[in-house]
């Protein structure tokens, strides 16, 4: 049995080598998307992984690195409705993208964070910004089920097909709940099962770091959202990744009076 420690390291090795497969200006291999992985690539009609799930005009003007970094299942800066002044977490930001996109979207007066615990990730990360020339975005070092920030920190959490991978899903969300304000909104993409399919199924059609055999059911999606203490939950499939397995978004709030 793969303990805890062992799936975090495989990840972090993975998506060590995307970093340095993006910086070298290919299109990223590591992460969700490899050569082996079952789910990647395209469908007949739409991309599955990566920088085709972004709107090539959105993506205009960022360095290229970022986009070719871009591993992710969905475009969550899309679906977050961000707001000038916000302040934006992004959970394994990896090369930057949405950092940056949510940067331009909250403008000067909001600020864009994202935490990795990919040191290669980070290093391409604060390049890409530093050649956007964005002053308004942060990049720190820590792993997502121990998030390094304060309590009632940030405005809005977003996240790109990085949840999954976690071997605490139930820490991240709590983590999440306390980083967030009071009001405060979750909007991510993840890779999410059909309730009908156990774990060993989810095993069979892909791999943890493939972002596959870790997917959460969408009723233990919501079950854990509402657990960590989130009202309003709600994962709606996008698109399929592999038989039964689906991109999603992912949204919640927290609610604007708690008790204790």
């Amino acid at each position: 049995m793969t303990t805890d420690h062992e799936v975090r390291e495989q990840v972090r090795a993975r998506y060590a080598e995307a970093a340095e497969t993006a910086a070298e200006g290919t299109a990223a291999e590591g992460g969700c998307c490899t050569t082996t992985s079952a789910c990647c690539g395209s469908t007949a009609s739409a991309p599955v992984f990566g920088p085709g799930l972004y709107d090539a005009r959105q993506t205009a003007g960022l360095p290229a690195t970022a986009v070719l970094a871009s591993l992710g299942c969905g475009n969550p800066t899309a679906v977050a409705e961000l707001r000038a002044g916000e302040r934006v977490l992004d959970l394994g930001s990896g090369g930057g993208i949405d950092v940056l996109l949510s940067a331009r979207r909250v403008g000067p007066t909001g600020f864009a964070y994202g935490v990795d615990m990919t040191e290669e990730m980070l290093d391409l990360a604060r390049r890409n910004a530093a050649e956007a020339g964005a002053t308004n975005v942060e990049f720190r070092r820590g792993t997502i089920e121990d998030l390094p920030f304060e309590d009632a920190s940030v405005d809005v959490v977003i996240s790109n097909c990085v949840v999954n991978l976690s071997p605490d899903k139930a820490a991240v969300l709590a983590e999440v709940f306390r980083v967030l304000v009071p009001g405060g909104r979750v909007g991510i993409s993840d890779v999410v099962a059909e309730d009908h399919l156990s774990a060993a199924d989810r095993a069979e059609r892909g791999s943890h770091v493939g972002c596959v055999a870790g997917a959460l059911s969408s009723a233990e999606y919501l079950e854990g959202l509402t657990a960590a203490g989130f009202v309003d939950p709600d994962v709606t499939f996008t698109h399929e990744v592999a038989d039964g397995m689906h991109g999603a978004i992912v949204r919640a709030t927290k609610p604007r009076a708690t008790e204790g």
